[in-house]
């Protein structure tokens, strides 16, 4: 099979892209996304996309993380996906597409940043003095100082596999609170299994735990290994956000052809 793919990064956050609005691509195997996604032996990608064709939205989001099995919603892959639909020729003013955990809509401005739509949250459940939430992926949020010191990917590992997580996996997020309205974070990302540059759905997660205004619109600013992305939305009450929109960079870093053995 003859591919021709595209890489594109969102804050570090990288990913392989596949046009699949002919299905050329609908039989791809474990075994060979996770080759592509290998950072040695194939292209190299936190996770991999494919742009499908859906009847009713400007296209269809598939994404798989690097470990080659299909996964819930990546936030800055779904950035991305809106950057490469808009390469593709597909301009619309605001998109609407489908992902894993419903509809999502997207804008891009006259800078290039593209803003998400992300899943409204209904509950943040504590847990031994941290937070559980489901922002698109679930998500574990732990508060810390310090943070570029800490070792991510040792106490990023435990949580993940601990026997509360072990089956089903968590991405697990530290945040250290810079000021009221700004934060840092570093990922533990489940599928990749490592510290990521950046995770979309887990600074949202961040940033709905940090919010500053107990009611109405809030606006972090948060700082990943990769950049910095905002996240906006409306604080209704201790379990409920609603128009919540993750806003950064996305960029296409490449493009090629190869021939993926089967």
């Amino acid at each position: 099979m003859e591919l021709h793919f595209f890489k594109y990064q969102g804050t570090g956050n990288d990913f392989v892209i596949l046009d699949n609005r002919q299905e050329q691509y609908n039989d791809l195997e474990i075994e060979q996304i996770r080759f592509l996604c290998d950072r040695r032996f194939g292209i190299g990608a936190d996770g991999l996309m494919l742009l499908n064709h859906k009847p009713g939205y400007d296209f269809e989001m598939k994404y798989y993380n690097a470990d080659g099995r299909e996964s819930t919603m990546c936030g800055n892959g779904g950035r991305c996906l809106v950057k490469f639909a808009r390469h593709l020729g597909i301009q619309r003013p605001l998109y609407r597409f489908i992902a894993a955990d419903g509809e999502h809509e997207a804008e891009i401005d006259d800078d290039g940043i593209v803003s998400l739509r992300m899943k409204n949250v209904n509950d943040i459940k504590e847990y031994h003095g941290d937070f559980i939430l489901d922002t698109g992926s679930p998500h574990y949020v732990k508060l810390v100082k310090d943070l570029p010191r800490l070792d991510v990917f040792k106490k990023g590992y435990d949580i993940r596999n601990s026997p509360q997580f072990a089956k089903e996996g968590i991405n697990v997020n530290f945040v250290e609170q810079k000021k009221e309205d700004e934060i840092a974070v570093r990922t533990f990302e489940r599928g990749v299994e490592d510290e990521t540059f950046s995770c979309g759905t887990g600074v949202t997660a961040a940033a709905l735990v940090c919010y500053h205004n107990e009611r109405g619109f809030n606006d972090v600013t948060v700082h990943t290994k990769g950049g910095r992305l905002t996240v906006e939305f409306d604080r209704i009450d201790d379990d409920t956000f609603e128009n919540v929109w993750l806003c950064g960079p996305a960029e296409k870093v490449f493009e090629g052809k190869m021939v993926l053995e089967s």
